[in-house]
């Protein structure tokens, strides 16, 4: 199965001279389980390694609960299996369950047959604990790109509503800069791809969508940008960030290289602080209620 390069689709434009509110997004993985750290920490070893990401995810709700913000938490089908109650919590404040795969395998490291058996276990996972119908989804360190489009038929065929996997820049590990930088439909069906929010600067698009980038630009450069994506997109933006970035206390992992420690270990203890900042400044939803509409069980 293959696609061409998709073209751009907008979904839901925001209505002209309204306030425009953005997504807020979550990646629920504990600090062990991202790509930064994965030539050093084995996957045998997950089990045994000292989770932080209830407690991390718990200190997000406070900080969205305090500024009344609702989020989409893309969450990892293992960390449910392991923190049921942590589930039920995001469920109950009112955020949006959606999925993260089951165990954070990049996408492009699977078959179509192997990512089609990931999405319906991993869904299987997050709708037991949950109880409620898993619409969104998110791959691994964004590893839907130019080489994977296939990726879209099968969650077309699976039955998901949106997806939220396409980085639109250049970037080592990840990036699909030709892209559409708004939503669009990769098949012209019913799925929706919401790509990551960048800005155009200097003729290329640069990441402004959170996560390592929201720790290494100073916050009023960051702020800027999803203001001028308002101003020249008339667009809402998508934000992401993951627990163990509220995090500074988290045990250092030994044996990583210059590039990966700077990526996970910068700015750590400025994130909460630059989020409450964020939250106060835009107004924020969930991923579906601002891409699909109020009530996305009935986007066309």
């Amino acid at each position: 199965m293959s696609i061409a390069v998709p073209q751009a689709t907008i979904v839901n434009a925001p209505i002209a001279n309204a306030p425009i509110v953005n997504a807020m997004s979550v990646d629920v993985e504990d600090y062990f389980q991202v790509e930064a750290l994965a030539g050093a920490v084995s996957r045998d070893d997950w089990n045994v390694m000292p989770p932080r990401v209830a407690a991390n995810t718990d200190r997000l709700l406070d900080l969205f609960a305090e500024s009344a913000t609702h989020a989409t938490f893309f969450t990892l089908a293992w960390v449910a299996e392991r923190h049921p109650d942590l589930i039920r919590r995001i469920l109950a404040a009112g955020h949006e369950l959606a999925s993260h795969g089951l165990d954070h395998t990049r996408v492009d490291r699977q078959t179509p047959e192997v990512f089609r058996a990931d999405l319906r276990r991993s869904r299987a996972i997050l709708e037991d604990v949950g109880g409620t119908p898993i619409n969104g989804y998110r791959a691994a360190s964004f590893s839907i790109g130019a080489g994977n489009l296939w990726a879209f038929d099968v969650l077309e065929e699976e039955g998901y509503a949106y997806s939220s996997s396409i980085y639109p820049i250049r970037h080592d590990l990840y990036g699909m800069p030709d892209a559409s930088r708004t939503p669009f439909r990769p098949r012209h069906g019913k799925l929706i791809e919401i790509p990551l929010t960048t800005v155009r600067r200097f003729g290329r698009n640069l990441p402004c969508a959170g996560g390592g980038y929201f720790r290494l630009l100073p916050y009023w450069l960051s702020q800027a940008n999803l203001r001028r994506v308002h101003a020249q997109d008339n667009s809402a933006c998508v934000f992401y960030l993951h627990p163990w970035e509220v995090d500074p206390a988290q045990p250092r992992v030994a044996g990583l290289g210059v590039k990966s420690r700077f990526r996970h270990y910068l700015n750590l203890g400025a994130t909460e602080g630059r989020l409450r900042r964020l939250l106060g400044a835009f107004a924020w939803d969930r991923v579906d209620r601002v891409f699909l509409g109020p009530d996305p069980s009935s986007n066309p």
